[in-house]
């Protein structure tokens, strides 16, 4: 970066700080696709973007991933932006505070550390606490929905004014020709206690006199006898033979499943967003989910003001199987909630707008004259 002075550069430079796992293919989340976007996006807004993949077990690294974070910090001159990821910074204020008087920094949010499912209330009240700090120091915060942005205010207090909004965007994509109309049901999702899919399964063998197959796509995230257990979780309730675990897939197999599916069911406990909501829309599939934070906003309306999908209460397992045997069993309820999806899809906000979002967000802080947070 060149430098013009204590407070900036000639050039736009962001300096994106990532987890070390962005690009494993075995390990795809939502984030990791928004950061990855983000990476080949901000380029097109006249950005140049320096990716930094730092290992550890973020949120709670060991001391040589805070070493190695430190000293990635201490390396940038005076002025520099830097956008990182929450995941990263969220859990470390004790490595970012020392730095936010001499940089300019960015922390992009995707899920609240304290949110994820199946953390003991220690464990949930220190990371908050840590976050908090985090977020206290930064320069600008980035929010991925509109929802996750009140979350902030409310949770942690930050200035609204730091506060930004940068919803996942998505790709068009031709209409899913699906199966029979009905039976076809897809689950996106990685295999973790916070996208419920022991509950789905739960659900699922409530209907097992209906006719319907499907597709758990993902692979384990961090709690892995989790992950292991769901396979024998199927068995014991019958449906093994009904149900395909495929691991984690990308790409042209991923796409594929997206197009042999009728109904695209989520049904998370926590959700800052929901990017698999957009993309079943953008092939004009119908969406099943629980009704958590940002997925109403990701679900949206139709123009008719109709809306794409069937939403419900988080902790109504009952209600889930409902909504299972209504879909299942209702062509009319098909027919009006596959219109309903094919004009949501005419209004789905592209990846362009995220970067350009984003970009506006790094751009006020390039601005903003450094001071003490």
């Amino acid at each position: 970066m060149t430098r013009t002075g204590a407070d900036g550069a000639s050039e736009r430079v962001v300096h994106f700080v990532l987890p070390g796992g962005v690009d494993d293919p075995a390990k795809p989340s939502g984030g990791n696709v928004y950061d990855r976007r983000v990476c080949r996006d901000l380029p097109a807004q006249g950005w140049r973007v320096r990716p930094y993949a730092m290992p550890g077990s973020w949120p709670q690294p060991d001391g040589a991933a805070r070493a190695g974070l430190a000293g990635r910090l201490a390396a940038l001159p005076d002025g520099a932006v830097v956008l990182l990821d929450g995941l990263v910074a969220g859990g470390v204020p004790e490595v970012l505070a020392p730095e936010a008087e001499r940089l300019r920094l960015c922390v992009l949010m995707h899920l609240p550390l304290g949110d994820e499912t199946g953390l003991d209330p220690g464990t949930a009240a220190e990371l908050e606490a840590r976050e908090r700090r985090t977020l206290r120091a930064a320069g600008a915060v980035v929010a991925t929905s509109e929802w996750a942005a009140r979350r902030l205010v409310a949770h942690h207090g930050p200035a609204a004014a730091r506060i930004h909004v940068a919803r996942p965007g998505v790709d068009p994509a031709p209409l899913a020709p699906g199966t029979d109309g009905a039976g076809a049901l897809l689950c996106v999702a990685s295999l973790t206690p916070r996208k419920g899919q022991r509950r789905l399964l739960d659900a699922l063998a409530a209907v097992s006199d209906l006719p319907w197959s499907c597709a758990f796509v993902g692979g384990p995230g961090g709690d892995l006898d989790y992950a292991r257990q769901l396979p024998g979780n199927a068995e014991e309730l019958g449906i093994a033979d009904r149900v395909d675990f495929t691991g984690p897939l990308a790409g042209a197999e991923l796409a594929a499943r997206y197009a042999a599916a009728d109904l695209l069911v989520l049904t998370s406990y926590a959700e800052p967003y929901g990017m698999v909501v957009t993309e079943a829309l953008a092939r004009g599939i119908p969406v099943l989910a629980t009704a958590v934070d940002g997925v109403p906003e990701a679900l949206g309306r139709a123009p008719d003001g109709s809306l794409p999908g069937l939403l419900i209460p988080s902790k109504s397992p009952v209600e889930l199987a409902d909504a299972l045997r209504r879909w299942l069993g209702d062509p009319r309820l098909r027919h009006r909630l596959k219109r309903a999806a094919r004009g949501r899809r005419a209004m789905l906000e592209e990846w362009e707008m995220t970067s350009q979002s984003l970009a506006g967000a790094l751009e006020r802080l390039r601005q903003e004259p450094r001071r003490a947070r």
